[in-house]
This record gives C-alpha cells, sequence and structure tokens, in this order.
C-alpha cells in the first residue's frame, strides 16, 4: 500500500517509531543510500567526524556534536517568519512591561532586597525578549533587556550565588536557570567577557553547596535539565573541569528520568524528558538516551494521540482525559520546541527536527491572536468555542480560553516570547566537517565561516510550511568546500535536489539528510523540491476518527469566527470567540484516495500573517456532513463519534484550513458511513 494513501498510529506503533529513530552511537558509520551521485550523498543521522573549526560544540570527553548552534545574529529571517517577530515587537512581549506586575521596578531582579519577590515569570519573558531584540538586531529591544541582564549580573554574591535572595533562602535555583539561558543569549549575541567567569562562579557554588541543598524538591528537582545543558554549554566554551563534576551532582540531583516521566505536570514532562539524553553526551549511556526516547513515546503514545505536535495536559495530563478537545498549556508548546532544538543538537536525528515543526507550525500560532497581542492558556485539536465559562472539560475550573494580554495567563505570558525568536535561531545549524545545514525551512540568510575558514552567504527563499519548494542562493567572496545538509521530512518519500539546474541522482527516504559536497562558487544554486501530498490518519484511540495532512501542515475545518470582546481596551481587549457556523462536521472521503477527495487551493503570495483563518494560503475543499447528535458537553465538543457514523444530513462542500490558522477548530474528525 502506498502510505501517502493512508496512515494509521498507535500508541504501540509511536513507541516503536521513537525507538527505531534512535541516533547512532558515536563512532558509528552512517551509509549513503544507493544511486547517490558524486558529491550527493544520503544520511540518516547528521555525522560527527571532523568537528567544526569556527563555532563550538561538545569538546572532549563529551560525546562529539553533529550540529553547532550558530552565534546570534547570524540568521536573518525573513517573510512570514520575521513578521511573527515584528507583531511579537509591538504585540504582548514587546509591550508586557505595560501589563505585568511581574516586570515592575520592584521586581526582585532589580531590587535584590532580601523579601523582594522575582521568581520565574520576568526570567521567562527575558530570555525571549532579549532573543528577539538580538534576531532582528533591535536596539531599543536590546537595551531594555541589557538593563535587566545588567541588573542580574551585578547580583553576584561572594559566594557566587546570583539573583533574588528570596530564591536562595528558598533553596530555589529554577528561576536562575531560566536567567542563565538569557545570560547565554547575551553572550552568543555580543561576546560579553563578563558571562563565562559569571557563570563559572555560579556553577562553582553549586558544586560546593551541601548536596542535599541542590535541587532539594519542586519543579527545580524535575527541570534540573535545564541546569545541566547550561553547565556543559560552559564548559565546552572554558574546558574546566570541575563543570563535569557539577554535571553529575545535578544530574544525580534532578528527578530520576531514566525510570520513566517524573510527573503529571504538561510543562514539566515538556522539559524534563529530555534530561537524559542531555546527560548521555557524558556518560555515553545509550540507556540515557533511550530513556528519554520512551519519556517521549510513554506520554505520546497514551495522551498525544491527536494532531498538533502535543498532548493532553491541562494543566496534568490525566487518566481518560486523551481526547482532542483535551488540551495543551502554551508554555508546554513552547518548552516542548525548545527540548526538540536541543535534542536536535545532541543526536543529529531529524525525528526532532519534525517534531518541532509540527508544533510551530500547528499548535504555536492559534494559541495567540493573530496580531500577537494576546494569548489564552490552554489549546486543544477541537477547540469549538473560546468562551470566559468556568465550565469547561479541564482539570482547573478557571478561565482558560479567552484571548488576553493581561495576567489572566501568568507563566504563559512571560514563557511564550521563546517560541518563534529560538525557532528563528535555529533555521541554520553549523555541521561537523565545517558545514552548514538547513534544519528548518523559511525564507531567511545566513551568514557563516564554512570549510577552511571561507565565508558564505546564503539566501533561502521558500514559501514553505505552504509551499513545496525551497531555493539557496550562495554568495562567497572565494570558493569554498563545503557539505550542504538538507534535512527530508518525515511525511516527504519523492525529495529532489538540483544544483545549478541540473537534477542530482539522490534516493532521499523521509527522515534523512541530504548532504551536498562540492567546491561552491559564488552564485550557485540549489534547488530542493519536497513533494507533499494529501494523507490521512486515523486515531485509533478517537473511536477512529481521521485527520487530514498535507506535508507538514494538519487541516481544520474552517469555522466561521465571532470574537467579541468582553474587557480590556480596544487596543488591548481581553476576547471570546464564538462560532458562526456549524463544527459538528463528519468527513466523506475515500480513505484509499485522499488526494481524490480534495481539491487544492493556494493563494498567489503569503501575506504577513498566513496564521489567520481568512489569510490561509492553502486550504483543501472537500465534502463533509452535519452531525446533529454531535454536540457540546461542558461548552467542550465532545468526543467524535464513533466512525464511521450514520448522518442522514446531505453531503456539503466543506473548507479545510492549516491547523495553526484556526482558533476555533475540529482537525480530528468522525467519518461519514
Amino acid at each position: 500500500m502506498d502510505r501517502r494513501k493512508f496512515l494509521t498510529t498507535s500508541g504501540a506503533a509511536l513507541a516503536a517509531s521513537a525507538m527505531q529513530g534512535a541516533p547512532l552511537l558515536a563512532g558509528e558509520s552512517t551509509q549513503g543510500r544507493a544511486g547517490a551521485a558524486a558529491g550527493v550523498r544520503v544520511v540518516k543521522i547528521a555525522p560527527t567526524a571532523g568537528g567544526n573549526r569556527s563555532y563550538v560544540g561538545n569538546r572532549a570527553p563529551l560525546l562529539e556534536s553533529p550540529f553547532m548552534k550558530l552565534p546570534i545574529g547570524a540568521i536573518e529571517p525573513q517573510s512570514w517568519l520575521r513578521q511573527q517577530l515584528l507583531f511579537m515587537v509591538d504585540g504582548m512581549t514587546g509591550q508586557l512591561a505595560d501589563f505585568s506586575r511581574w516586570l515592575l521596578p520592584t521586581s526582585g531582579w532589580l531590587t535584590f532586597k532580601e523579601k523582594a519577590q522575582g521568581w520565574e515569570e520576568m526570567p521567562y519573558w527575558l530570555r525571549g525578549y532579549g532573543d528577539l531584540g538580538y534576531v532582528l538586531k533591535n536596539e531599543k529591544i536590546a537595551k531594555e533587556a541589557r538593563r535587566w541582564l545588567d541588573a542580574a549580573l551585578g547580583s553576584q554574591q561572594e559566594d557566587g550565588y546570583f539573583g533574588p535572595p528570596l530564591n536562595k533562602a528558598n533553596k530555589d535555583v529554577w528561576p536562575n536557570m531560566v536567567m542563565v539561558n538569557a545570560i547565554q543569549s547575551l553572550y552568543e549575541a555580543t561576546g560579553d567577557r563578563r558571562i563565562l567567569p559569571f557563570l563559572s562562579k555560579y556553577f562553582r557554588w553549586e558544586l560546593d553547596i551541601p548536596r542535599a541543598d541542590l535541587l532539594p524538591g519542586s519543579w527545580q528537582k524535575i527541570r534540573g535539565g535545564d541546569n545541566l545543558a547550561s553547565i556543559y554549554w560552559l564548559y565546552n566554551r572554558t574546558g574546566e573541569s570541575f563543570l563535569l563534576d557539577a554535571a553529575k551532582a545535578v544530574h544525580e540531583r534532578t528527578a530520576d528520568w531514566t525510570s520513566g516521566p517524573q510527573t503529571r505536570h504538561g510543562v514539566n514532562n515538556a522539559q524534563g524528558f529530555r534530561e537524559p539524553a542531555t546527560f548521555y553526551q557524558q556518560s555515553k549511556d545509550r540507556a540515557h538516551l533511550e530513556a528519554t526516547l520512551r519519556n517521549y513515546a510513554t506520554v505520546m503514545g497514551e495522551y498525544g494521540q491527536v494532531p498538533g505536535g502535543m498532548f493532553a495536559a491541562d494543566e496534568n495530563w490525566r487518566a481518560g482525559a486523551t481526547g482532542p478537545s483535551q488540551a495543551a498549556e502554551t508554555c508546554s508548546m513552547v518548552e516542548f520546541m525548545h527540548s526538540f532544538e536541543m535534542l536536535l543538537k545532541i543526536t543529529g536525528d531529524p525525528v526532532w527536527a519534525d517534531r518541532c515543526e509540527e508544533v510551530a507550525f500547528n499548535s504555536l500560532p492559534a494559541a495567540q491572536t493573530p496580531d500577537l497581542k494576546g494569548l489564552h492558556y490552554l489549546t486543544a485539536p477541537n477547540l469549538v468555542q473560546c468562551d470566559l465559562s468556568e465550565d469547561h472539560v479541564f482539570e482547573n475550573r478557571e478561565f482558560m480560553l479567552p484571548y488576553s494580554p493581561r495576567e489572566m495567563y501568568r507563566c504563559c505570558q512571560h514563557n511564550v516570547a521563546m517560541g518563534w525568536p529560538y525557532f528563528s535561531e535555529h533555521l541554520w545549524l553549523a555541521t561537523a566537517g565545517n558545514g552548514l545545514a538547513a534544519v528548518f525551512y523559511a525564507a531567511s540568510s545566513v551568514e557563516a565561516e564554512v570549510g577552511n575558514g571561507g565565508r558564505v552567504r546564503i539566501d533561502q527563499q521558500t514559501a514553505y510550511p505552504f509551499g513545496d519548494i525551497v531555493e539557496f542562493k550562495m554568495s562567497l567572496p572565494v570558493a569554498a568546500q563545503f557539505p550542504l545538509l538538507l534535512r527530508v521530512p518525515r511525511w516527504c518519500e519523492e525529495a529532489a535536489v538540483e544544483v545549478n539546474g541540473k537534477k542530482q541522482a539522490v534516493d532521499a527516504a523521509p527522515e534523512s539528510f541530504i548532504v551536498l559536497e562540492r567546491a561552491w562558487q559564488n552564485g550557485d544554486r540549489v534547488t530542493l523540491h519536497l513533494p507533499m501530498h494529501i494523507t490521512l490518519t486515523t486515531w485509533r484511540k478517537q473511536a477512529g476518527a481521521m485527520s487530514v495532512s498535507r506535508g507538514p501542515l494538519h487541516y481544520a475545518l474552517k469555522i466561521g469566527e465571532r470574537w467579541e470582546k468582553i474587557s480590556g481596551t480596544d487596543e488591548w481587549p481581553d476576547l471570546a470567540v464564538y462560532p458562526t457556523t456549524p463544527w459538528n462536521v463528519g468527513l466523506v472521503v475515500d480513505r484509499m484516495d485522499p488526494e481524490g477527495s480534495f481539491r487544492v487551493v493556494e493563494r498567489r503570495e503569503i501575506v504577513k500573517q498566513p496564521f489567520d483563518l481568512e489569510n490561509a494560503p492553502v486550504e483543501l475543499r472537500g465534502k463533509g456532513r452535519v452531525i446533529p447528535n454531535w454536540k457540546l458537553v461542558n461548552n467542550c465538543a465532545d468526543a467524535p463519534p464513533a466512525s464511521p457514523v450514520s448522518a442522514p444530513e446531505p453531503d456539503q462542500e466543506i473548507t479545510l484550513v492549516p491547523m495553526g490558522c484556526a482558533r476555533l477548530r475540529i482537525s480530528v474528525f468522525p467519518t461519514i458511513g
């Protein structure tokens, strides 16, 4: 059977896929697929041999790095992705100081008074806000971020601790883990010479305090992997041997993620599951890597049986609460993306890039208003009204669904800031062998050192994820030999590549990298074609309901939206959203011929905000029927009735839009019998 036509997923299948996607150990070889032309090969896992002379990867004795992050500012996002960042500047993230009581001058992160509060909220915001300024080269934002960062850097005590004294008294270094991320970004963007000795002194303090006082409990114990990753970041730049001892101590004091998920809390799982794979870089024990793969498969196999890349945890997962009307926190989305970006760099396995894109394109956009001036706490694959009611199917009986710029959603309001800036910083990565890899596709340019120290600028033009052509143009002052890695997504079986108009003989499997290695000349062009086919996924755990996908995008029913201001101002409103057209629709589809069941309608150009219902760059037109007995329960769509459904209503034309465009959405459909 042609796998483009019909896909079925289950917890067992997902777990098997996760384990099969495990990256190779250091030293194992990767073979090109048969038929590859000279200078072109395909690898399942990005190679590690040769290191990189220009960019920081793992220092011995850590495992060699397949990918290295480029300095912040080396990548310039363009088109719709740049516009997301510009919306952030004028939207909630850029103006949050006007709304958040956690960003007041009385913050413990500015005053450092004994009783002054300064927990996670400000660092959450700062690590995204600062990176937003660095990526856009926005001096105003960078200057404001520097005000907070300078205060933090100036707060270091003689023993090495920094930050609000109240956190130290509570033996809680979780807020510092987030602030260290912001400090790392400042170094990556500016090379600030204060930072390496500052962090060295701080991690020495962590190593020297009584072991029982290091990560004693609560979220810091669950999230110790964040601390661990920052220690490795510093070790790779200084080589101080005590940092490896500090890393072991942090791993030992972190909750034992090698034995399985350590909490039901969604955000904790989205970031904590990766901790064993992070420590794998030092232990070189494959059991640590496999623990991370198992953690992911365990959660997704039970609670992630829906499109969009997320899992149901609102805010904790609960037995039986696994349907498409269950939801994920916005915090969980950006933390999951961050984890996937980190695991991609650790393992070189393209599966993590696919997982990051799935969340970024399908779940994250709908968590905010199109102008990014508000967000809500929870987003579900089937979400048919965003109202102010406290009567929902979620765990907490609170206001979870209206969009707001205010502190109604305290953690997500601040933490969402890192989503698009971090994604932008990872569009391109440096590779072993002094090359570059395009790991996420978006219109952009990158300037980097390659080969024996030469420089290249690569301009990438594409409508991806809405279009299937990606074009690269090389600009070099002198010719340079280096590998260029192009990711083949897991949904693409017919990837094709041309160099200067000449088709290359390459058989690229899904979830692989095409490696083009040659002496690149100024003006060289590469064209990558990633054909997108319509596929159907049947969710066995959702009574046989089905989802529709095309390329990296999942699709949702186009439901008319009525936006209603419930409070706030005209410029900064709190908004509810209600449907104006039927949402209870089942698909009339030929399971064996999905492409014959839909007509693809594409716009000629992508507008500034493509993740908007009326501006969707691609639509699928097909047939469906209203199912009268499929109704609301607690103001949420009831579970999809078991497929196939017998519905007396006549067929009608329906329109599906990319899931990320739909604030109201049905993306898990019953099928009509």
